[in-house]
């Protein structure tokens, strides 16, 4: 493992693939983590194999300062050094691909699916807009944050508009979620990348990709010849409208294909009739459970309502940071289930239980947060933002900051008086 890449130090290693290897840095300018790639490309090996790698490098390269979007991890450097080729991205702690979520026994919930699926393909519609074609949107290239976000990775093999270093030579995709037209070696369209996304979604929804044989000849036939099995016989709870808008960016036919922007208008729709779907069930057990915390004793219950209206529903799992010490938000939480430990200076100075309230600092100082609170065990908190509080009713925000105070007073009563 190398000390230093350019200006970069290296921390440690946190992932290899065939095109690179992936390190861990910090960015002494900007104070920041980043991710640095380095592409594997050792003179005397293959020389088509070394062209592809140094045309992947320049692809990634020209994406510096070019895609700027939430779904998009984004790149903010390159550069040689002694022969070394490496792009400097994006540090997301905590991330994992999609690729997680991809079997029968652990599926994301449908309007999870639907949601992350959404972002892509406003994300995808972005690049397209500017020229670019990921050419490779598959789960494990989709990293999902600790925040349920995604970010779309590796423009390794991207087409650009314009551009003779992106006609990368027999480098196409990944077989199981190439589009028909990347199997004929056709034309490449930017509805390539949404066929490509409509396959990571038909396998995020059932567990299945949509296509599978034993050999790469008989999947690539089916890719350009057969139909896949409906998405209803593989999973039960599936709307129409979802299965269809799935089938449809699965079109053979290019011209048939809807387009992203087309996509994202009808997963919009079916998100919503989940959601209010769904709502009637979840808010009415999330209103339970608050109704029988001590925080919540005072409220009305039209009050307690309007709150879950203005706040987060979140879970933790064990060692999970929820805050952090030093960052600066209005979030103000109150622990559901479970137990949290209070740290400072990375250590721990107390812990706090169901019913007690925490992030009191930011939410109404606006300052930085003194403590770290992370997660004993599996955690559910409701994260209430100032900012969403202000939408409520002057009831609600009145009764709110009067049970926030007493708290904090008993807090700072206490035998540590830790504010967090």
């Amino acid at each position: 493992m190398p000390e230093r890449i350019g200006k970069y130090v290296i921390v440690n290693e946190v992932g290899k693939g065939s095109t690179g290897t992936v390190y861990l840095s910090h960015d002494p300018y900007f104070k920041r983590d980043v991710a640095i790639k380095v592409y594997n490309i050792v003179t005397g090996e293959d020389p088509e194999r070394v062209r592809n790698a140094r045309k992947m490098f320049f692809n990634e390269a020209r994406m510096v300062g070019m895609l700027q979007h939430p779904n998009i991890l984004p790149i903010y450097d390159a550069g040689e050094e002694n022969g070394q080729y490496y792009v400097v991205m994006e540090h997301v702690q905590g991330a994992r691909t999609l690729g997680a979520y991809c079997r029968p026994d652990n599926l994301l919930r449908v309007d999870d699916v639907v949601k992350l699926t959404y972002k892509c393909a406003r994300a995808l519609q972005y690049a397209h807009k500017r020229g670019v074609i990921h050419r490779d949107i598959k789960p494990s290239n989709i990293m999902l944050t600790r925040d349920n976000d995604v970010r779309i990775i590796d423009f390794g093999i991207a087409l650009l508009r314009d551009a003779d270093v992106s006609r990368i030579e027999g480098i196409a995709g990944s077989p199981s979620y190439m589009s028909p037209e990347q199997v004929e070696s056709a034309e490449i369209t930017p509805v390539s990348d949404i066929y490509s996304l409509g396959a990571v979604a038909y396998e995020l929804l059932t567990g299945f990709r949509p296509f599978r044989a034993s050999t790469l000849s008989r999947l690539l036939n089916q890719i350009v010849y057969a139909t896949p099995p409906p998405l209803h016989t593989l999973r039960d709870g599936i709307p129409d409208e979802l299965e269809q808008a799935v089938m449809a960016v699965l079109a053979k036919d290019p011209a048939a294909r809807i387009s992203a922007g087309e996509f994202s208008a009808r997963l919009t729709r079916v998100y919503q009739q989940l959601r209010d779907q769904y709502a009637k069930a979840d808010n009415q057990e999330h209103f339970d459970q608050l109704r029988r915390l001590r925080f919540f004793h005072d409220f009305a219950g039209p009050e307690i309502w309007e709150l879950l209206r203005a706040s987060e529903w979140r879970e933790y799992g064990p060692g999970d940071e929820i805050v952090r010490e030093g960052e600066m938000d209005d979030r103000f939480y109150v622990i559901v289930e479970g137990n949290v430990t209070v740290e400072m200076n990375a250590s721990a100075v107390g812990s706090l239980t169901e019913g007690d309230c925490f992030g009191e600092s930011s939410y109404v100082g606006g300052v930085k947060r003194n403590s770290t609170i992370r997660a004993d065990g599996s955690v559910t908190v409701l994260s209430v933002s100032a900012t969403l509080l202000e939408q409520v009713s002057t009831d609600c925000q009145l009764r709110f900051n009067k049970v926030f105070l007493r708290s904090l007073i008993r807090r700072l009563q206490g035998s540590n008086g830790t504010r967090t």
